[in-house]
């Protein structure tokens, strides 16, 4: 696709495992050249995870779709030497490595912003570059725990639960991707590259904001609360026949008496104490279980049709599989075949970018490389190097 937003972007991309690379993804998907830098023979840790379609990680085809793969050599002097040539033509660095990995490899924003001052160095870790506690490694449920997501995910009177997906993650990979638009825009006007610091403990804290402010001001512990919002009410998840419906019947007297009517509940009518729908969460307790015996009385299809027809907002509580096959999210273009490496080796399905713009088209063309696959031709086109000259990197085991 031409005339993508990130078209004329390099970036040179040292993560790996999925914050960073989801990161990199995003920027991937808007255009820009993204040169995924790896170890050479063993490359990201996520090319092992399973599941498998033939020898390649689902894993790491989900989030490396896109990019350019080098296998290059860090720790070696010339692998050191070529990186700083890469650095010194390129856009972006980002890394999600242990605070302190890059500047004992002789690699980190001191040493590489002095080869180009241009240069946006992104960091991604679990808690930051700065601080005691910057060394530690994190994985995603830590964080979780860390920024206390966790602590207000699951039902009432149980126990803790991680998030469904990877929020810390996911949150830092989008939080890093957004930082970085942000520093190229802002280097138009300065002509200057300046460092950016990202932690997943951040990031999953900055998606509770509504949590943490609640607490300020009212001292109160937000609670476990299962589909239920704190504020609101019906809004949850309910049991219907044959699956559950989503249900945010939150609106005004006149929406609550046609949803009373449509359930068959009208006696609640008239007590006044659920007339206003900013205090009708208080008597949960009470409406929950009138709510949960009356919609299993019909399946949710039909009370879809009924809901949607007075203009209640409602929708299926879907599975991952049913969602695959969603006529809406086909509609939207959600999902994309990209090829798997190699001459015959098929295609992979995947989820494909929500970002869509009407004149600069965004989205993955390409599938994930092999390990090392464009390693000639990034040092070839960036570079000016030789086949004789690779040649010879290649039996010093500098690239692969």
């Amino acid at each position: 696709m031409r005339n993508r937003p990130l078209k004329n972007i390099r970036i040179l991309d040292l993560t790996w495992a999925l914050a960073g690379p989801f990161g990199t993804m995003l920027l991937s998907d808007l255009g820009a050249e993204v040169i995924k830098v790896e170890r050479p023979r063993v490359g990201d840790v996520s090319r092992t995870l399973e599941p498998f379609v033939g020898s390649i990680s689902t894993y790491f085809f989900s989030v490396n779709r896109g990019k350019k793969s080098i296998a290059l050599d860090l720790k070696s002097e010339k692998g050191k030497d070529l990186f700083l040539k890469l650095a010194a033509c390129g856009d972006v660095v980002v890394e999600n490595f242990t605070p302190g990995t890059m500047k004992r490899l002789g690699l980190d924003y001191e040493i590489l912003k002095e080869v180009n001052p241009c240069l946006i160095y992104a960091a991604c870790s679990g808690f930051g570059q700065t601080g005691p506690e910057a060394e530690k490694p994190s994985l995603d449920v830590i964080a979780q725990g860390r920024a206390g997501i966790m602590s207000i995910t699951g039902e009432e009177g149980r126990g803790p639960i991680r998030v469904g997906v990877s929020i810390g993650d996911l949150s830092a990979g989008l939080f890093l991707a957004l930082s970085i638009l942000a520093a190229i825009l802002e280097r138009k006007e300065s002509g200057q590259g300046q460092m950016i610091d990202i932690s997943m403990v951040d990031s999953v804290a900055a998606l509770e904001e509504n949590a943490f402010v609640r607490y300020f001001a009212t001292g109160e512990e937000p609670k476990r609360l299962g589909t239920k919002h704190p504020l609101m009410s019906p809004f949850q998840a309910f049991p219907t026949k044959d699956g559950y419906i989503v249900l945010a019947a939150t609106g005004p007297i006149e929406q609550w008496a046609l949803f009373l009517e449509k359930i068959d509940c009208l006696e609640l009518l008239t007590d006044e104490r659920f007339h206003n729908p900013r205090t009708r969460y208080k008597y949960n307790e009470e409406l929950e279980p009138i709510f949960t015996e009356a919609l299993k009385k019909r399946t949710t299809q039909e009370w879809l049709v009924e809901f949607e027809a007075i203009g209640i907002p409602c929708g299926p509580l879907q599975t991952i599989s049913q969602a695959a096959q969603d006529p809406l999210l086909w509609s939207r273009n959600m999902f994309v075949d990209l090829p798997l490496p190699g001459a015959k080796a098929g295609s992979l399905r995947v989820v494909n970018t929500p970002m869509k713009f009407s004149r600069t088209p965004a989205g993955p063309t390409e599938g994930a490389p092999a390990l090392g696959e464009h390693t000639r031709e990034v040092l070839r086109n960036w570079l000016g190097l030789s086949d004789e000259e690779m040649d010879a990197l290649i039996r010093e085991g500098v690239i692969h």
